[in-house]
């Protein structure tokens, strides 16, 4: 081989490596040039960032579509959300809900994906030098078909793969995530629009008609202290703090509507926060920071904390009651609780809706003005969690330890006897058995509480296990 060196020789080992990158950077390019070719108007998006949101975990790489999946969901379950609130301003929540579900189920993000080709531009296997095919290789054996993609734009086909339908609904989301980050919400919605979910973000008057004097029925002067917002229409402050079973002739609507709008946009404004106050932050941390900040149990105790439970309009003895409770387990919590999983009782869900209701309410007095709504629910949401804080709910935590151990966790034992719940969970775990009973207002609750205790357990029998924090994902 002289005189080629060694070292020279070696070099060449790279090619395929280098080549198989080449060919997924045309990949996401062309998959970028085909919503270019719908769109009208001049977007630019890194190739690189489509081809993060084409790259699914299995391929093995140093960067995968999760963190661009998780702002892609917020961002469409917002602008699905505002678009439904807006055009259908005499509908109910529960409608409201099954016709975003449809928007944004997996099943019509994977239908969507499918009729404009993406699953073919999927990377979800790791790369192989061994089974790397040369490009031109004209071999039977590596034949490649040409396919029409569209009417303009033509592709080469190596073969067929089967690919599972939530792998293309994320592909999907995380497309939207790319375009939202890269270009902004313009981007994102033309995105959008090339798949064919039609969503803007006009602005239309909220039509209404509440003919009660507000100042009557809330603290207006208070609430609006307390929210650091004043309201041009204080009548949105009745609504957003009315409970169902306080409907009046002249309170026409309950808080559910502006709860449906105010659940969403937290959700995007919050998790876009984290996402710009923490870069490069690993994608499963972002996924559990934006759980554990975006839950119904956090908000309940910002409620409680801001006493906000205190302005809830209701007329109901056993609402009052639990939250009462609330009020009293809530006091008992230390100031290092885990923004409501510590917590042994079930909250009132009213006391988390009630924070969505009012940051709904602020963005649509506001004129829609996110930042204004985030400057002003942010400090009732203080101290949020950070990846320093963050912790797992129990459920989940508890879920890991048993797979990462191969620790046999039982299907849990429920049962149900006058309204309360009772739950087991039971894990083996070396020959021992671990297990907690609970019984709560609900389910949900017995189980957390029971998958805490089983925990303490698990730990105290095994010292060196390790609590997953900010190095989770």
């Amino acid at each position: 081989m002289s005189p080629i060196s060694i070292s020279t020789l070696y070099s060449f080992s790279f090619v395929p490596s280098i080549m198989h990158r080449i060919e997924s950077l045309l990949i996401a390019a062309n998959l970028k040039k085909m919503h270019l070719d719908h769109c009208m108007q001049n977007v630019s998006i890194p190739t690189i960032k489509v081809l993060e949101a084409i790259t699914t975990k299995k391929c093995q790489e140093n960067f995968h579509l999760e963190s661009l999946e998780t702002l892609g969901d917020s961002f469409l379950k917002y602008a699905a959300s505002q678009q439904l609130f807006k055009t259908y301003q005499n509908h109910h929540e529960g409608l409201l809900s099954v016709k975003k579900d449809k928007i944004i189920s997996n099943a019509s993000l994977r239908k969507l994906g499918c009729d404009h080709n993406i699953p073919g531009f999927i990377r979800n296997e790791p790369f192989d030098p061994k089974k790397w095919i040369i490009p031109g290789d004209s071999s039977e054996k590596h034949i490649i078909d040409e396919e029409l993609l569209s009417t303009t734009r033509k592709i080469y086909v190596m073969g067929r793969r089967k690919v599972k339908s939530k792998a293309v609904a994320d592909v999907v989301e995380a497309l939207i995530g790319a375009y939202l980050i890269s270009g902004g919400e313009m981007a994102a919605i033309l995105f959008l629009d090339w798949l064919g979910i039609k969503v803007d973000f006009v602005i239309m008057p909220y039509e209404r008609h509440f003919e009660v004097v507000p100042e009557r029925l809330v603290n207006i002067s208070q609430l609006e202290h307390l929210l650091n917002y004043s309201f041009r229409d204080p009548t949105l402050l009745v609504e957003a703090l009315t409970h169902g079973s306080y409907m009046l002739p002249e309170i026409p609507r309950c808080y559910q509507r502006l709860e449906f709008l105010g659940d969403s946009m937290l959700d995007y404004i919050i998790t876009m926060h984290l996402y710009h106050k923490y870069p490069g932050m690993s994608p499963g941390l972002l996924t559990d920071l934006r759980s554990a900040s975006v839950n119904n149990d956090c908000y309940a105790q910002s409620a409680v904390r801001a006493g906000l439970h205190k302005h809830i309009l209701h007329a109901s003895h056993e609402l009052h009651k639990h939250i009462i409770r609330t009020i009293k387990d809530f006091e008992k919590l230390s100031l290092q609780s885990t923004f409501g999983w510590e917590s042994e009782t079930s909250f009132p869900k009213v006391l988390g809706d009630v924070i969505e209701s009012l940051a709904g309410a602020i963005l649509v007095d506001s004129g829609y003005n996110k930042e204004v709504v985030f400057k002003s629910i942010k400090p009732l949401l203080e101290p949020m969690i950070t990846p320093e804080t963050v912790r797992l709910h129990p459920v989940r935590e508890l879920n890991e330890l048993c797979q990462k151990e191969d620790y046999n966790l039982k299907k849990s034992l429920v049962s149900c006897t006058n309204g309360v719940a009772s739950l087991t969970v039971e894990v083996e775990a070396k020959g021992t058995i671990h297990k907690h009973t609970c019984s709560a207002a609900n389910k949900k609750t017995a189980k957390k509480v029971a998958s805490r205790k089983v925990l303490e357990s698990l730990k105290e029998a095994f010292p060196g296990y390790k609590h997953p924090e900010a190095s989770s994902g």
